[in-house]
């Protein structure tokens, strides 16, 4: 603790303190400043109004900080920090994040996402040496599974596709042991695309999320299209038999029971071998509210109904994501023995 009225003959106003304060934080810890979004009593009353259950403690462990670190050195995007995950303590204290490739800027406007909107004026060419960057990155983080997602990029001839594909490929070349899980974007409905990520053949999990049920797609996913999703999940299965197929669910924005159970069974139709189910949580006043909180109990209800109908694993609870627990995903496990989460 100083003075800065002791340390310099005319000292900043405290105006100009909070300035320069808020600019360093934005800066350090990768913020972007909400001008009148809402007010500091308005934060504290939807504190309170959240669940016990929905309640977590700040990051700050030293493996936490030795992961961000290691994560700006090689300039890579997390979607941990980018969807304002609530896990993310926890999973970079376990040295686990899920890096986000392709830029930070997306070309859907998805009504619950706070990932920032990109349009051809913004967006920027694709970084040929960012799958080396994460390759590199695992490596130093020590993963034995990891996570890569990106935005959408319907910019691009391939979406992507072909990115993907390098950064399995650089993983596997430094990271022979490492599991790799891609959580992908729809693709626009191309199966060649989907052929292309899976080429290498080092793809251990391929997650798509198809996020809620149809009747809420045009509100939630404007330009997604939910038979397009399970076509994805079938796809993957046929093109590479070897890789488990994953998908993910939203809950609290106005679904029926009955209608979350039958999303479960379009997933087993196509061969959906994974299921993630979890709480929306409105990350700014931009998004969606939320309808409701679903109980604990509502979830392990899910949870048994997954297993029923034949999931191999099923991860439901109020903190879940889909890259919660991910390293679980990958085991051969049954209906009967699948483990139950602890957020749930």
């Amino acid at each position: 603790m100083t003075s800065l009225a002791e340390l310099l003959p005319t000292p900043p106003s405290m105006a100009e303190v909070k300035a320069a304060f808020v600019q360093a934080m934005l800066e350090e810890f990768q913020l972007e400043l909400q001008i009148g979004v809402e007010t500091p009593q308005e934060q504290a009353l939807e504190r309170r109004a959240r669940p016990s259950w929905l309640r977590v403690k700040a990051p700050g462990s030293p493996d936490f900080l030795t992961t961000r670190e290691i994560v700006r050195e090689h300039k890579l995007v997390t979607v941990c920090e980018e969807a304002r995950c609530p896990n993310m303590g926890e999973c970079w204290s376990h040295h686990t994040a899920t890096f986000m490739i392709m830029g930070e800027l997306c070309t859907r406007r998805c009504s619950f996402c706070s990932v920032k909107d990109g349009t051809l004026n913004t967006l920027s060419p694709l970084d040929a040496f960012e799958p080396l960057r994460a390759a590199q990155a695992v490596q130093r983080l020590g993963l034995h599974h990891v996570v890569i997602t990106s935005v959408n990029r319907d910019d691009l001839p391939d979406m992507g596709a072909a990115h993907f594909d390098q950064t399995a490929r650089a993983i596997r070349k430094l990271n022979p042991d490492c599991e790799i899980e891609f959580l992908i974007p729809d693709m626009r409905g191309k199966r060649h695309l989907v052929e292309t990520i899976l080429q290498s053949g080092f793809v251990k999990v391929l997650n798509h999320n198809v996020e809620t049920v149809p009747r809420l797609y045009r509100e939630v996913r404007p330009g997604a299209v939910f038979q397009r999703s399970l076509d994805i999940l079938r796809w993957a299965k046929e093109l590479s038999p070897h890789t488990r197929t994953k998908s993910g669910l939203m809950v609290g924005l106005g679904e029926r029971r009955e209608e979350v159970l039958a999303v479960m069974d379009a997933l087993r139709e196509s061969n959906v071998e994974v299921l993630t189910i979890g709480q929306y949580l409105q990350p700014t006043s931009k998004q969606l509210p939320i309808q409701r909180y679903v109980t604990p109990e509502e979830f392990a209800e899910y949870r048994e109904e997954g297993r029923k109908r034949g999931f191999l694993h099923v991860e439901s609870g109020p903190l879940v994501r889909s890259s919660y627990h991910a390293w679980q995903h990958t085991g051969e496990a049954t209906p009967a023995a699948s483990p139950v989460s602890p957020a749930a």
